[in-house]
């Protein structure tokens, strides 16, 4: 196939994984009022507004996050179609079983960031204001701060698989992570530190599973790069 072909490939590709997100984004947002009644069941005061354009952002955004989780599973499949042809059949196999684990670590980094992280560093700010300020959140800051604090852990928590599919295919290998470990190290924390609010627990809880999951990102290189070479003696 030219480059063409692989161009029109790669647009039919973008324009399905976007079909699907937009499917996805309409049945997220015909129930995202049963998704915000689950997200504020536990919350002790009531969100404000400060306009009506508020609710639409509130609906927007967490439709949008819903729809997200929907799509990665099928984007992941579209990926692995595209580059398909030029992987070999045992490859084929080893990559496709890549796609279900990018969705279930992508859910788990969101449950880690909402259920573990999410409350500890809301609960020490609030700490921080007590007997000083009245609590007044509005549904805006609330959610804005919720998404910071959990999207980025789903994202986050798919580099493992990420970097095993790309040392599969021969782009990456353990040998060059390792190479480029403090370089890695410096971008996790800069990302951990813009992701986060402006205080140190908060940083320390994000920084410290980011770079544990950079090295078990470069243990699961190791071995599918060693599996990689032994099939590569074998069939030689």
């Amino acid at each position: 196939m030219d480059l063409i072909g692989h161009l029109e490939e790669l647009r039919k590709r973008l324009i399905l994984t976007l079909g699907i997100f937009i499917v996805f984004f309409i049945l997220s947002f015909v129930y995202v009022q049963s998704i915000y009644n689950w997200l504020i069941k536990d919350l002790s005061i009531k969100l404000a507004i400060l306009g009506p354009s508020d609710i639409l952002w509130v609906y927007l955004v967490l439709s949008s996050v819903i729809a997200l989780a929907g799509t990665i599973p099928i984007a992941a499949h579209q990926i692995w179609l595209f580059v398909r042809p030029a992987l070999h059949k045992n490859e084929q196999k080893v990559t496709l079983a890549y796609i279900p684990a990018l969705f279930i670590l992508f859910i788990l980094g969101i449950c880690f960031g909402y259920f573990l992280i999410f409350p500890i560093v809301l609960n020490f700010l609030l700490s921080l204001s007590q007997d000083m300020f009245m609590d007044f959140f509005t549904a805006e800051k609330y959610f804005r701060f919720l998404i910071n604090m959990t999207l980025p852990f789903g994202i986050l928590f798919e580099l493992p698989v990420v970097i095993m599919f790309l040392t599969s295919i021969g782009i990456l290998n353990p040998y060059r992570l390792q190479k480029f470990r403090k370089y890695a190290y410096f971008a996790l924390i800069v990302t951990s530190v813009l992701i986060t609010p402006p205080d140190f627990l908060s940083d320390i809880l994000v920084i410290i599973p980011l770079l544990f999951l950079y090295e078990c990102s470069v243990l699961l290189s190791k071995i599918v790069y060693r599996r990689k070479q032994k099939a590569t003696e074998q069939a030689a």
